[in-house]
């Protein structure tokens, strides 16, 4: 039977080819942009290399240092002091990492060849345990060497091929970094930049750095950001009250000389949709990211639908002939509604492939823009290195979710006109002019 229905599709569209192409296209242009826009957002999400543990990772960025008159007022992220004293004895926790990224220019000098510059982070051996990287050689630096602040550097294998021609063989070789030479430990699988909480091309240990003990202004406030990993969400809400316990337990010993206060952490779902949790305590409104998306989806999906549905009614119209013979010879109106069903979910699946080519063209060659699309700050665009990787693109869940979502809009939006046309009488059907 669905083999017939196969058949009986493909000599229709034979026969409509005008009708079956604007079906087609129609279908791949909603396919195509739903999928980009998922894809966008699926990036920023979905566990993907390095950063396998997202759900589990939470960001601090925030301390407030208040007098009580409030005439002095600093905020900004964790000095040095408060990281060590506060944020490293926590238990409820499986890692923590103190990071700092400076705004300026870093470069690396080559024994051969012309300077370029890289980015940079200053981080410690927690970073390692909360991001999962690929060692292709050698390790993260030591605790120990990260203590006496040992010139010790971890690179990508993008800059260990440019600065030293090879991606290994590297371990023990110097890298001249702004002047210095540091040696290198270890060489990872460079993730993409769309990865921006983990990539970066030099990962180096804070304490090289001479200014990580500077604060601004209060011992309690500097420049780290900081990022926890959990095993799971009961383990964050310990988590998040032992940290309410430490800063309470810091404005006590304060006298009420000042008040110092810190965000709540923020989960990496946050830090995709800032503009929505801001003031929500960074946990997830499922109402608030409805009406976020809903304008989105019925302008990507809906108005399509509802043009393939006059399409189809006025197609339904022309085949009303055509349904009075068969229903004269004994087919029943749930047969003729089945069929017409199974044409249409063939025509939706050939424009849901049709779709995801363009949707896949789209993402690769349009990269450098197509996933700012959806930045707070769209002015930071990203250049043409960035990376798309196949665990990216090819999501089975994306692609299957996008294309069940359209089959289920566009059979519905087949069922109504073609339930309508079957109703009509067999005689008044026999008598509609083809």
């Amino acid at each position: 039977m669905i083999k017939d229905y196969i058949k009986q599709a493909w000599e229709l569209m034979k026969q409509n080819p005008l009708f079956s192409s604007l079906y087609i296209i129609g279908t791949a242009m909603a396919i195509c942009f739903t999928t980009v826009m998922a894809v966008a957002y699926y990036v920023k999400l979905a566990p993907l290399y390095p950063e396998y543990n997202r759900n589990l990772t939470y960001y601090n960025d925030h301390v407030r240092v208040e007098t009580p008159d409030s005439k002095n007022i600093v905020n900004s992220g964790f000095s040095y002091t408060s990281l060590r004293d506060w944020l490293y004895p926590l238990k409820n926790v499986e890692a923590v990492s103190g990071t700092i990224q400076e705004a300026d220019e870093h470069w690396i000098h080559p024994s051969e060849g012309n300077d370029f510059s890289v980015s940079a982070i200053y981080t410690d051996p927690g970073f390692f345990k909360i991001y999962e990287f690929e060692f292709i050689e050698g390790t993260s630096f030591s605790q120990a060497d990260f203590d006496s602040g040992v010139r010790t550097v971890v690179i990508s294998d993008k800059l260990a091929q440019k600065a030293f021609h090879q991606t290994t063989g590297v371990v023990g070789k110097m890298l001249n970094y702004d002047m210095n030479d540091y040696r290198v430990c270890g060489v990872v699988k460079a993730g993409s930049k769309l990865g921006s909480m983990s990539y970066s091309d030099v990962y180096l240990p804070y304490k090289t750095l001479p200014s990580y003990q500077q604060t601004f202004y209060y011992d309690e406030v500097g420049a780290f950001f900081v990022r926890f990993k959990v095993k799971n969400k009961a383990q964050a809400e310990a988590l998040q009250e032992e940290l309410d316990a430490v800063i309470a337990n810091v404005n006590q010993q304060n006298n009420g000389e000042k008040t110092v206060s810190t965000r709540p952490m923020r989960p990496h779902f946050s830090m995709v949709f800032d503009d929505l949790y801001w003031g929500n305590g960074y946990k997830v409104n499922f109402w608030i990211l409805l009406k976020y998306f809903l304008p989105i989806l019925m302008v990507l999906l809906l108005i399509p639908a509802l043009n393939l549905s006059g399409m189809i009614s006025s197609r339904m119209e022309d085949r009303l002939a055509e349904m009075g013979v068969r229903k004269s010879f004994g087919a029943s109106r749930s047969v003729l509604l089945s069929q017409v069903m199974w044409e249409n979910l063939i025509l939706t699946l050939a424009g849901g492939l049709v779709g995801l080519i363009i949707a896949w063209s789209m993402l690769l060659l349009g990269k450098s823009w197509i996933f700012t699309l959806f930045e707070d700050y769209p002015d930071a665009l990203y250049d043409n290195s960035v990376t798309v990787t196949g665990e990216m693109l090819f999501s089975p869940t994306v692609f299957i979710t996008a294309l069940l979502v359209c089959i289920i809009i566009n059979l519905l939006s087949a069922l109504i006109p073609a339930w309508n046309s079957l109703r009509k009488p067999i005689v008044s059907s026999l008598n509609e002019k083809k």
